[in-house]
């Protein structure tokens, strides 16, 4: 019998996993479902410029794993139980059915975070997804001249929010919320390029300030004060999704899965986790960023340890680490942060035109290794060793 892996989520983890695994074992050995819940890829590094209203290529899932012997199942993912190692799906139409597997690959991901601040379910507006970039696009075609948008949060996210909404609609009165100094994980240079961009594209900075309540027409600081707001884009940090915390997982606090250097759960050894769900250590035992940056590497390590494991192969032990933050400033400016091993700026910058077509490489390759997961390597499959299917065992289970 073959054995069963199940990848759920075909965020880019989830899908360079799936096409890597594919590509390492043999598929009359092994089958292969990747469950996602919507039929195209997402950009989700590209979100921000879906909501100033640019056009994104679709990408079919069915076009990109075309060809490669993974089974793909639309559906949406409403519980795992890690013990009976089953999941539960309910297709478009609401049938509802579980699908046995024996081993699995999590990569749920992420979503927005209110962080529990008053009004901002209601009345915010996220770009963690596609159908909140979209709420968000046709908000904002709403707008009249003049009308005042706020971001709320100046992390990567937040940044590059309000610059590509700044520059592709200067009627705007944009103002971005930053709970600390703008830019204050970058370098001097890269603060002062930043600084500089977004004084360019008249962009209004509230330093050090916390928003305590979201309205209609406002946010509310925590000083009193409000700040008006027709439109207020949150974007605070990432929740990961909800399944996880439900399950037997080991998980933290914020419900993120613990995992080994191999992207291995510690409490269920059949369960992989990569992307923003997983709580990995990076370089010097530093907890790994919710980051395409950290995914990327994170979903080669994955899919390279369950065939290894199956196949009797050589574990890998590469380590997840950083070189760069890569921050689109608006369509034609750029800020590229290079980083150390662990994630801490150096003195070492890219920034200008140049750096944004730097950036939009970046983007582009992260597509292109979806399709290619394993960067064009030859593919090498290797036979699964021992009981694999039907039977509960993991092969290499004590590895």
């Amino acid at each position: 019998m073959q054995h069963r892996i199940i990848v759920l989520g075909a965020g880019y983890t989830g899908a360079i996993a799936a096409g890597r695994l594919a590509r390492r074992l043999h598929r009359d050995e092994v089958a292969i479902t990747l469950v996602n819940a919507e039929p195209d890829f997402v950009e989700r590094v590209r979100m921000h410029q879906l909501a100033a209203g640019q056009d994104l290529t679709p990408r079919p899932l069915s076009e990109m794993f075309e060809g490669t012997g993974v089974e793909l199942r639309i559906a949406e993912v409403t519980g795992v139980d890690a013990d009976r190692r089953t999941v539960t799906v309910t297709e478009k139409d609401g049938v509802t059915g579980q699908l046995p597997y024996d081993t699995l690959v999590y990569a749920l991901g992420s979503g927005w975070n209110d962080q529990g601040v008053t009004g901002t379910a209601e009345h915010a507006y996220e770009i963690a997804s596609r159908p909140g970039a979209l709420r968000l696009r046709e908000r904002l075609a709403g707008l009249a001249a003049g009308q005042p948008v706020v971001v709320v949060g100046a992390g990567l996210t937040g940044v590059e929010a309000a610059t590509e909404l700044a520059e592709a609609r200067p009627d705007l009165a944009v103002a971005l919320v930053a709970r600390g100094g703008l830019g204050d994980w970058l370098s001097d240079k890269g603060r002062a390029h930043l600084r500089k961009v977004v004084g360019e594209l008249g962009i209004t900075v509230h330093e050090n300030t916390a928003v305590t309540e979201v309205r209609a027409d406002r946010v509310t600081i925590a000083d009193g004060g409000t700040v008006p707001a027709a439109v207020t884009v949150w974007t605070t940090g990432f929740a990961v999704h909800p399944i996880a915390r439900a399950t037997t997982l080991e998980t933290t606090g914020t419900g993120q899965i613990v995992v080994d250097r191999t992207m291995r759960s510690l409490s269920h050894p059949d369960v992989y986790v990569v992307g923003d769900a997983a709580m990995a250590m990076g370089p010097g035992d530093k907890p790994l960023r919710m980051s395409c940056a950290s995914g990327t590497p994170a979903a080669w390590q994955a899919a390279d340890a369950v065939a290894a494991r199956l196949t009797g192969g050589k574990l890998p032990h590469a380590p997840v680490r950083y070189f760069n933050q890569c921050i689109s400033l608006g369509r034609k400016e750029g800020l590229i942060q290079y980083v150390t091993a662990d994630d801490r700026a150096v003195d070492a910058t890219l920034t200008g035109r140049l750096a944004a077509l730097y950036k939009e490489l970046v983007c582009k390759g992260a597509v292109w290794g979806v399709a290619n997961p394993t960067l064009g390597l030859p593919a090498r499959r290797r036979h699964v060793v021992g009981e694999t299917a039907g039977t509960g065992t993991t092969v290499g289970a004590a590895v």
